[in-house]
């Protein structure tokens, strides 16, 4: 949170939104990915960013690679919530969109940016999980998504390996 330093040293990147995706829509279940926003800014002794803005998207969703994915849809109120185009002094806290300031982001452990503040229901009421064939059905997408994965690293190698040996 102190910055990131260009290649030219000239100027820094201040971090002022993340968006919390919902885990494994790029890979697998148990993988988290945000989305960071950063504005260019001059190098200064003293670090750009005074608030980060978190939206999370991620606690009580529900996404899955095929039966349940993503959409342009879903980011609507998040969107909104960013106002795009207008200054950020003018941004409203909601349940899922809050604001931490630079001193509450280093008196994390680690400056640790995983920040939760909704209750996770699937963590407390375990009759709102899904069927179990949803379940089942999640676990053959992400298996099968691996698969494909797996089978494509395997093919990089041997074209790979078959490249080399007709240099040799």
């Amino acid at each position: 949170m102190h910055g990131v330093e260009l290649v030219d040293g000239t100027a820094r990147l201040a971090a002022h939104t993340m968006l919390r995706l919902p885990t494994g829509i790029f890979y697998a279940q148990g993988v988290k990915a945000n989305v960071l926003f950063f504005d260019k800014k001059p190098a200064a002794e003293q670090p750009w960013t005074d608030r980060l803005w978190i939206y999370d998207l991620r606690t009580n969703q529900h996404f899955t690679l095929k039966q349940n994915p993503l959409r342009r849809h879903h980011l609507e109120d998040f969107v909104f919530s960013y106002l795009p185009g207008k200054p950020r002094s003018e941004r409203v806290e909601t349940e899922r969109f809050k604001s931490f300031t630079y001193d509450e982001l280093l008196a994390r452990d680690k400056v640790n940016l995983d920040i939760t503040w909704l209750r996770d229901e699937s963590l407390e009421d375990m009759e709102n999980l899904p069927a179990p064939e949803v379940i089942a059905r999640e676990i053959v997408e992400d298996l099968t998504a691996a698969l494909a994965e797996f089978e494509a690293v395997v093919a990089a190698l041997e074209a790979s390996a078959a490249a080399d040996s007709t240099v040799r």
